[in-house]
């Protein structure tokens, strides 16, 4: 993690000009205001690299069904699952779109409370035009209010539309016709991203899907290898995905590719802990020299918490990442998952002056010893937007 004992940060214009030891801060910095940590640890902002953040309605009754013993697959099949948030988001967006943005807006700032600076959001609950183009379109809102950066990816091959009837061949050609056009027009999504799993679309047809997102300029990712080892590993490697995320039964073939072609591998655990299932083989990913990120999956039915702390407590207890391994997940390699890299997810110079002091005296002691309350203070592009520093001197 590059740990400095007593160091200092200094910025200009919201962009890191300066970091190491404050014994070594240079002399022209010395006439600026000055806030003090109070011995502190500092951390980077964090990133929530994986969510779907713009949805309607809940699922909470799924949760009880999964504990009376369900599986994910058979709520689907009855109509619940992600069919059911579709219904509800249309719902929300037909009625009344601009209550969209306001709970955008305030999962956004609960993220805040808990360190959060930039968050990837996914679209995926509207399955038709109109009402993907409405997620994403709150998306691009809520990054134009502020203050957290926001990184909008493009999810219409999510499942099949139901008004598709199981016809997947149909609703992949409206995908790649209409759906991915009208969103590449008007500039609304930075990545294409496919549910490759039983019950959603085959590789076969992400191999598709992708192929037509790259020609509009978008990016790919991947949910792949949730439920079943499909081969999704692999084929993140093969299609260039910046990303392939949850692999909870990824195969060692796949992780080596992964490793091998440089495609980061995003963890999910909270999504692990609400399904029961064992958590991804994360160990196996860091020794094969993969980056491994950590996120939320914030979503109403498999993982209903934007709390990324909880994430990365989960990721050292139940995937055995040590804490700086964690806390990288969701700084460094968070960043590059979603194509930041260059502008966030490390305190160095040319970077970001987004920061979070927490109310720890190292990262171990702040994964350890887990708490609710929020950070001391956090910063983006240098300005605090939430908690407080003593008065600058």
């Amino acid at each position: 993690m590059g740990v400095i004992p007593d160091a200092a940060l200094a910025w200009r214009d919201g962009i890191i000009v300066w970091a190491g030891p404050e014994a070594d801060l240079p002399d022209r910095y010395g006439q600026e205001p000055a806030w003090d940590a109070g011995g502190h640890a500092v951390i980077p902002g964090l990133i929530d690299c994986h969510t779907h953040l713009g949805f309607g309605g809940w699922r909470a009754g799924e949760f009880a069904d999964r504990i009376r013993g369900k599986s994910y697959l058979e709520v689907g099949r009855e109509g619940g699952g992600i069919a059911s948030t579709v219904r509800d988001t249309r719902r929300l967006v037909a009625e009344n779109d601009g209550a969209l943005l306001k709970r955008c807006r305030t999962f956004a700032r609960g993220m805040l409370g808990r360190g959060v600076t930039t968050i990837e959001c996914k679209s995926g609950y509207g399955l038709d035009l109109s009402t993907e183009l409405a997620l994403l379109g709150a998306y691009r809102a809520l990054a134009e209010e502020g203050p957290q950066r926001i990184v909008p990816t493009f999810l219409g091959a999510h499942v099949v539309a139901p008004e598709y009837g199981g016809d997947r061949s149909g609703y992949v050609d409206h995908v790649v016709s209409e759906m991915i056009p009208g969103v590449a027009e008007r500039d609304l999504a930075r990545f294409c991203d496919v549910f490759v799993e039983q019950g959603a679309f085959s590789p076969d047809e992400a191999r598709r899907i992708l192929a037509a997102a790259a020609e509009r300029g978008l990016a790919a990712k991947l949910h792949v290898d949730q439920l079943r080892d499909g081969g999704g590993a692999a084929l993140a490697a093969e299609v260039g995905a910046v990303s392939a995320d949850h692999l909870e039964f990824a195969s060692r073939t796949g992780i080596d590719a992964l490793a091998a072609a440089g495609v980061v591998a995003v963890t999910l655990p909270i999504a692990t802990l609400y399904l029961n299932q064992d958590p991804p083989p994360a160990r196996a990913m860091i020794d094969a020299g993969a980056a491994v990120a950590v996120a939320t999956d914030f979503n109403p039915g498999t993982a209903p918490s934007y709390d990324l702390p909880l994430a990365l407590l989960l990721a050292c207890t139940r995937q055995r990442m040590t804490p700086a391994e964690a806390l990288k997940g969701a700084t460094r390699y968070a960043a590059r998952a979603i194509g930041c890299e260059g502008e966030a997810g490390a305190l160095e110079p040319g970077k970001a002056a987004d920061f979070v002091v927490l109310d720890a005296p190292d990262i171990d002691h702040w994964l350890y010893h887990f708490r609710t309350d929020p950070p001391v203070a956090v910063a983006i592009a240098g300005d605090i937007r939430l908690g407080s520093l003593p008065e600058p001197r």
